[in-house]
């Protein structure tokens, strides 16, 4: 039986993917792996690629982060070919969540061996999310954070970009449905995780994982920016739900409004705003894992 080839994507604005590019060459053809690329300067989409060519591939193998494998997804689930992740990006957070090795060899060895799961997506009114949606805080600083940025300072480009917001951040005032309650409150930010981490290693809740068919919430509603601070380990152990402060619970499907649209950041791109609907995918995507 031939065994049809990987379309290989590499997105050259990740952090290490323009000069990781011939090292994963390399690596595949090592590792026996057959791919195709797309012709140089292509300004096909991703996910357009992946439904245009679906009966000529067996598999897809997205090089970059989080931004990156958003930008499939839709292809993923049109398709239902299986998802080899190789870690380029800045945060991996996906990666992360999968138990990933973050060593591009590793990764690769991963994808060879043919174990694959079947893990869960979020969708944000009709688009899907591998990782985390959110609005507030950590919206503003994914529309800040440039590329040159992320790929000259990496996790550190998080911080210095959030520190920059930080003193200028205001309280905005939602609404959220779920479980046939209605409430409404001021927050400083909002998540609603379908994986464990996100923005660079924070977790949305400790025990959160991408195939339990759920959603954590959290909503950061303190009123000082000191709170934020002593909420910081908290946030990065996904323990935030114990602190009164914080509106934290898990479900399937919720909405959230708000008085003026807002931008909803899915796993890093800004591409819905508010009012929008969340629910769950289950066992949406097939990912070689280790």
């Amino acid at each position: 039986m031939t065994i049809k080839p990987a379309l290989l994507l590499v997105n050259p604005n990740s952090r290490s993917g323009r000069t990781a590019l011939p090292q994963v060459r390399r690596l595949l053809h090592e590792a026996n792996i057959s791919y195709q690329e797309l012709p140089p300067n292509s300004k096909e989409k991703p996910s357009d690629a992946i439904l245009r060519r679906a009966a000529d591939i067996g598999r897809v193998i997205v090089g970059g982060g989080d931004g990156s494998l958003n930008a499939v997804a839709s292809g993923l689930l049109g398709t239902s070919l299986p998802l080899g992740v190789l870690p380029l990006g800045t945060g991996n957070d996906f990666a992360r969540t999968i138990g990933l090795p973050l060593d591009l060899a590793e990764a690769i060895n991963v994808i060879a061996s043919g174990k694959t799961s079947s893990v869960d997506l979020g969708m944000a009114n009709n688009y899907p999310f591998f990782n985390v949606a959110s609005m507030g805080f950590s919206a503003d600083l994914a529309a800040s954070l440039t590329e040159s940025a992320k790929k000259r300072w990496g996790k550190m480009g998080y911080a210095i970009a959030a520190a920059k917001l930080f003193a200028d951040s205001r309280l905005f005032t939602a609404t959220l449905e779920h479980d046939g309650r209605i409430e409404r409150f001021r927050t400083f930010q909002i998540a609603v995780g379908n994986g464990r981490f996100y923005g660079g290693g924070m977790t949305v809740h400790a025990d959160a994982t991408a195939i339990d068919g759920l959603l954590d919430f959290y909503s950061l509603e303190v009123d000082h920016w000191w709170k934020l601070l002593a909420l910081l380990p908290s946030l990065r152990k996904g323990t935030q739900g114990g602190w009164k402060d914080v509106r934290a619970f898990s479900t399937k499907d919720l909405t959230i409004g708000t008085r003026k649209p807002r931008a909803v950041n899915l796993d890093g791109e800004l591409k819905v705003k508010t009012p929008v609907r969340f629910t769950i995918r289950e066992q949406a995507v097939s990912v070689y894992v280790p």
